[in-house]
């Protein structure tokens, strides 16, 4: 008996710990809903989304945050 409760306290340990951990891990992420790249991609996300496509156009911007926030978008956009 006392070997399934340590089990069991076990499992409840590591299944708060993920969840801690993943929770901390979306707080992290920028807000990029009024970027206009984000935009861009979250618009050209849904198109692809609409015909079916797999990320028909592929853009490359020179800052790295626009390319961040472009793939963002798209994602949010494709629903993935």
């Amino acid at each position: 008996m006392k070997m399934n409760l340590k089990h069991c306290v076990w499992v409840l340990a590591v299944a708060v710990g993920m969840s801690i951990s993943g929770g901390t891990a979306r707080a992290d992420d920028p807000d990029y809903s009024k970027n206009k790249t984000y935009q861009q991609g979250v618009r050209e996300g849904q198109a692809d989304h609409a015909q079916n496509k797999d990320h028909s156009k592929k853009r490359y911007f020179k800052k790295d945050d626009d390319q961040k926030a472009y793939e963002a978008g798209y994602q949010k956009g494709r629903g993935n």
